[in-house]
C-alpha cells in the first residue's frame, strides 16, 4: 500500500538522516548566515556575494548533500539579503551557452564573455555522524559544519554548526530476529561465493559486538 503524505510532514522510520533533518539544518544555518550577511551589508553598503563550494558527506549513510544545499540556497536567495553566483559546474554550462551564442545568436541578444560577477566568499562544509549502538537501542548524532571562506585571503568570515541527536529504540523481538537471520544465512550464502561468506562473517561479528559483555576486539 502506498500512502501520500505532505512533504513537510515529519516521518521517522529508521532514525537515519532524512528530509526533516535536512530542512531543520538548512533553516538553522540560513538564519545564522543571514545575521552575518546583515552586518556585512551595513559595513559595505551592499550584500555579500557567495558561491557554494563542496559540502562533504563524512557519514556512512550516503546522505543527499544536494538536498541540504538546495534547501539552504533557496532560503538565502529568497531572503534577498545575499547574492548567489553559479557554482563551478553551473558556470561551465553557462559559459558553453555563451560560446554557442557567439556563433548562433543575433548580435542584439547574445551575451558577451568576461562579464561574470565574482564571489566574495566560498561556502563549504561537512556533515558528520556518530552512532552509539546497543542491542535494544542506538543514539544517532549528526553534526553539520559550514564556513564562509574569504576568497581574497582564505580567512574564515563565518562558521556555523547544527547538531541533531536521535534516540532509536528497537522492539524486544529485534534481538531474536537478528540472531534468527544469522542462523538462517548459511543456506542463503552457500551458493554465492567468498564475497557473501565475508559479508556473513561481518554481520555475525557486528551482532556479537552488540551483545552485553562484548569481546575486547570490538572496542
Amino acid at each position: 500500500m502506498v500512502e501520500r503524505i505532505a512533504p513537510e510532514q515529519p516521518r521517522e522510520l529508521s532514525g537515519a538522516w532524512n528530509d526533516t533533518d535536512s530542512r531543520l539544518a538548512s533553516e538553522d544555518m540560513a538564519r545564522g548566515l543571514l545575521g552575518w550577511a546583515d552586518n556585512y551589508a551595513l559595513k559595505h553598503m551592499r550584500p555579500p556575494t557567495l558561491v557554494v563550494g563542496q559540502v562533504r558527506d563524512l557519514t556512512r549513510e550516503r546522505i543527499s548533500v544536494a538536498t541540504f544545499v538546495g534547501d539552504m540556497g533557496r532560503a538565502l536567495v529568497e531572503s534577498r539579503r545575499v547574492t548567489f553566483v553559479a557554482s563551478g559546474e553551473e558556470r561551465h554550462g553557462a559559459r558553453d551557452e555563451r560560446k554557442d551564442q557567439d556563433h548562433n545568436a543575433t548580435e542584439e541578444t547574445r551575451k558577451p564573455m568576461g562579464r561574470e560577477l565574482g564571489a566574495d566568499y566560498l561556502l563549504s562544509g561537512t556533515i558528520s555522524a556518530i552512532v552509539d549502538r546497543s542491542v535494544m537501542a542506538e543514539v544517532r548524532y549528526y553534526q553539520v559544519d559550514l564556513a564562509l571562506i574569504d576568497l581574497a585571503d582564505n580567512s574564515k568570515a563565518w562558521v556555523g554548526q547544527k547538531k541533531i541527536k536521535k534516540m532509536v529504540r528497537r522492539p524486544a523481538s529485534w534481538d531474536t530476529e537478528l540472531t534468527g537471520d544469522i542462523e538462517r544465512e548459511p543456506q542463503h550464502f552457500a551458493s554465492h561465493g567468498s564475497r557473501d561468506e565475508t559479508a556473513r562473517a561481518f554481520r555475525i561479528q557486528r551482532w556479537e559486538c552488540t551483545r552485553p559483555g562484548a569481546f575486547p576486539s570490538c572496542n
